[in-house]
């Protein structure tokens, strides 16, 4: 058909060329199907014509022109870079290695002062669980069942999770990226050795406290030396997770390349599950709000290079999915600018809300 006004734009039309923002923003791929709500999404970013590449998809039995909806677009994969729709088995195998994970992982730590690690059973645990990343969205996954004390277990197994998958996302070579998933999962295991009522004490700790908190990097690094089948990379990553990149951290208070990549991929990864998982004395906090704290820390704190890519990749399949807004509504993500993931539009109820305009307002939970 070539191009047509927005008068003309009807659901079901198929897009022939893709539809930028004023911005220079991909709204709309090439190849997509107009859906009814993409016709507001489209007055609302006053695009005034579209190119359509034929009149319609598909027909019914009396010959009227229609479309069949998949779960792609109803769930939104309006950029073409995929939907986290996912089949119910899927979704439960992936629960189902990840509670494995949790209960071995308590295993280990608990007689890592005791007994060897079994890095042999974990790996292949892990492994088993890498089978479902595709299923994992770090912004929506949730364990099913999580006991008050088992925290510091799914922080260790989310926290490996991450750092593997973020690990790909910057393009490390393939032979580090179990590796790093051992730096996510074993960071924090020196806090096998800090007194428990200090480390599990819920009101401000004294200064002493905090520094025999800090040792737990000490302790960790102590702990990997005697285990095998784990690089150097690891080890560091223990060590380091808390250095930042301004020299500001502990507890060498290294800077920029003196940090290891991978302590600085599982750094990135302890703040945002530290923050988004349910504590017994600390409610879980918005992932959105989350990264833009983590954004703050990308100037001086973190490496801003991988921040920028963990920002980038885990916002940008949201389109299409319900959240829940801070002002309790209830709505659907319809475009993320690149330059503000963090903060998209959001249809409620036929109203698009602009988040980069509304300040005040933030995405509360993701509920998929």
């Amino acid at each position: 058909m070539g191009l047509i006004t927005l008068s003309e734009v009807k659901p079901g039309l198929k897009l022939g060329n893709d539809v930028h923002t004023v911005r220079g923003n991909v709204l709309f791929q090439k190849g997509k199907v107009i859906l009814p709500k993409d016709v507001e999404v489209l007055r609302a970013f006053m695009i005034h014509q579209i190119d359509i590449e034929q009149e319609r998809v598909g027909t019914n039995g009396a010959g009227t022109k229609a479309v069949a909806s998949t779960n792609g677009e109803k769930n939104g994969d309006q950029t073409g870079k995929g939907s986290i729709a996912v089949s119910s088995p899927a979704v439960s195998s992936l629960h189902e290695e990840y509670e494995k994970m949790v209960g071995l992982t308590r295993s280990a730590f608990q007689s890592s002062l005791a007994a060897e690690l079994p890095v042999y059973e974990l790996r292949t645990q892990l492994e088993a669980l890498f089978v479902h990343l595709k299923q994992y969205n770090v912004l929506t996954f949730s364990p099913r069942v999580m006991q008050e004390h088992d925290y510091v277990y799914h922080h260790a197994v989310l926290s490996a999770m991450t750092s593997y998958q973020l690990a790909q996302w910057i393009e490390l070579p393939s032979k580090d990226w179990m590796q790093v998933a051992f730096a996510g999962l074993f960071h924090d295991i020196g806090n096998s050795k800090v007194d428990p009522q200090i480390l599990h004490k819920p009101t401000a700790l004294t200064a002493s406290e905090q520094e025999e908190i800090r040792q737990h990097t000490k302790y960790g690094y102590q702990v990997l030396k005697q285990a095998k089948a784990i690089n150097e990379g690891a080890r560091l990553a223990a060590l380091q997770h808390h250095e930042k990149v301004d020299g500001s951290g502990y507890p060498l208070q290294l800077s920029g390349t003196q940090i290891h990549i991978y302590a600085k991929i599982v750094a990135i990864a302890d703040i945002f599950h530290a923050m988004t998982l349910e504590k017994i004395y600390r409610k879980a906090q918005s992932p959105y709000l989350v990264l833009e704290q983590i954004k703050s820390e990308a100037f001086g704190k973190l490496d801003p290079a991988i921040v920028n890519v963990f920002i980038q990749r885990s916002t940008q399949i949201h389109n299409g999915i319900r959240v829940k807004l801070s002002n309790n509504q209830i709505g659907e993500i319809i475009f993320s600018d690149r330059d503000h993931p963090t903060r998209p539009m959001v249809s409620v109820e036929g109203t698009i809300i602009n988040l980069m305009q509304q300040r005040q307002l933030y995405i509360q939970e993701v509920i998929g």
